[in-house]
């Protein structure tokens, strides 16, 4: 996972309440496990205009114009302003994984579903909630100015607008710190290996019965 740094993006606003998974990245590209290839099929129905299936070539696809990924003043976003409840529906992993290979790092709305929530933390992914009102101005602001940035510290919890107005979020500990080191849950894991394998060859010599090999 790659660290998270400050990050001054450009914000590309998804002005809809209860963005679900199914839209995130639909069902049918869900038979993959792996956490790449995904960015092209991000918002699928909604970037275009045809039905797309894995492995589709999705440069010649017919584009939605309307649709606001597609306008070329938000090429290269890492930050998602977002509504209520985005993320929810199913659980799907894909859906996290689909916007971090488009190319997103913060996703700010006033809510999240839960699941959804978590599963960002796991891949390096910084939801960031922030009240109703802001997010109302972030929205008007970013839809006024072409080249709208926001400023993310992470660790100093703090969202910074163009005009230098800070707004503070909350973070768990634990998790600012994952994401500042890069690690997901098992990179953390490994960062105790060799106390795990003392521990496993301590028990090796104190229960030798529970490593019986035929």
């Amino acid at each position: 996972m790659q660290p998270f740094k400050n990050i001054n993006g450009l914000v590309v606003p998804l002005d809809r309440p209860n963005v679900d998974t199914d839209a995130i990245i639909p069902k049918q590209f869900l038979k993959s496990i792996k956490r790449t290839g995904f960015g092209k099929y991000l918002f699928d129905e909604w970037r275009y205009l045809d039905h797309g299936e894995p492995d589709m070539d999705c440069s010649n696809r017919p584009l939605n114009k309307e649709f606001v990924l597609n306008q070329p003043r938000y090429e290269g976003a890492e930050i998602l302003l977002a509504r209520d409840n985005f993320g929810c529906g199913s659980s799907r992993e894909h859906a996290p994984w689909a916007l971090q290979d488009y190319g997103f790092r913060v996703i700010i709305a006033p809510s999240f579903a839960d699941i959804f929530y978590n599963n960002c933390f796991k891949n390096g992914l910084l939801p960031i909630v922030l009240d109703g009102v802001t997010v109302d101005r972030l929205f008007e602001e970013t839809q006024a100015d072409k080249s709208y940035r926001l400023d993310v510290d992470l660790e100093q919890q703090t969202v910074t607008t163009p005009a230098g107005d800070h707004f503070d979020f909350d973070v768990d500990p634990f998790r600012k710190q994952a994401l500042l080191q890069g690690l997901d849950e098992i990179g953390l894991t490994l960062q105790h290996a060799d106390e795990i394998a003392a521990y496993e060859e301590r028990r090796r010599k104190e229960q030798p019965w529970l490593f019986f090999e035929n």
